[in-house]
């Protein structure tokens, strides 16, 4: 097993949250829970702080910011934690631009993709991620964010 992860060196950790994720709390709690996105984002920074890393939390509709954030995050962070919402199955430009930025990226989802709609099951990012968590819901974000520190701590 690795060392705990509050003992070692500070990593900076880019969280993108994709279209809609702005509306949890609200949008299918059937599905989604009833957890809104700062609760998710406070969560997480709970674990950032307990772990000594730095999280850099985004949301955006817009499949072009996102792609932004991924191109800006080579200079600033050494890992990406990504639920893409829908455009985990429709952006080829995010799965591009994960692929060309080269951080090691863990994809999350709350909800199992693979007990849904068909056309959910297929995700353009996983090819291209060291790893995917999903249908845990607020867990999928967390144990995403743990695995991808403790793989960019591992020597």
């Amino acid at each position: 097993m690795s060392a705990p992860l509050s003992t070692l060196s500070p990593l900076s950790i880019l969280v993108l949250h994709g279209p809609n994720l702005n509306l949890l709390g609200l949008r299918e709690p059937q599905i989604y829970g009833t957890m809104t996105l700062a609760d998710i984002n406070q969560r997480l920074g709970h674990d950032a702080e307990q772990w000594g890393i730095t999280l850099d939390c985004q949301q955006s509709n817009l499949e072009g910011e996102l792609v932004n954030a991924i191109h800006q995050a080579r200079e600033k962070h050494q890992g990406i934690l990504i639920n893409a919402g829908a455009y985990t199955h429709t952006s080829i430009a995010l799965r591009d631009a994960l692929s060309a930025v080269a951080l090691p990226t863990v994809e999350v989802h709350l909800s199992n993709i693979y007990q849904r709609e068909a056309f959910r099951h297929h995700s353009y990012i996983a090819a291209i991620a060291i790893g995917q968590i999903s249908g845990f819901g607020l867990d999928s974000y967390r144990l995403g964010l743990q695995a991808l520190v403790n793989y960019l701590r591992r020597p």
